[in-house]
């Protein structure tokens, strides 16, 4: 009986997260022609939304950066106070 619920429950997930992502993929497209649009009229938005981009992709990596050196650096106090 347990099975049939995480069945359920995981087609449930997967329907959910599916029906917006078909939505989302069909922006793509035309935010990237309105900022093609823009640089071909001498606008600046095409490069302002690149920029966002590259901003919005780095902060996952900074943010394990981060979280890297904290581990780090704790584990080298705990092993200095070990000894």
């Amino acid at each position: 009986m347990k099975t049939w619920k995480w069945a359920i429950l995981f087609l449930l997930i997967l329907v959910m997260t599916t029906i917006p992502f078909a939505e989302a993929i069909s922006q793509c497209p035309m935010c990237r022609m309105a900022a093609e649009s823009n640089l071909e009229h001498g606008g600046t938005e095409g490069k302002g939304l690149n920029t966002g981009i590259l901003y919005m992709l780095s902060l996952p990596y900074l943010l394990v950066l981060t979280i890297g050196i904290i581990w780090y650096r704790n584990r080298k106090l705990s092993q200095l106070e070990e000894q």
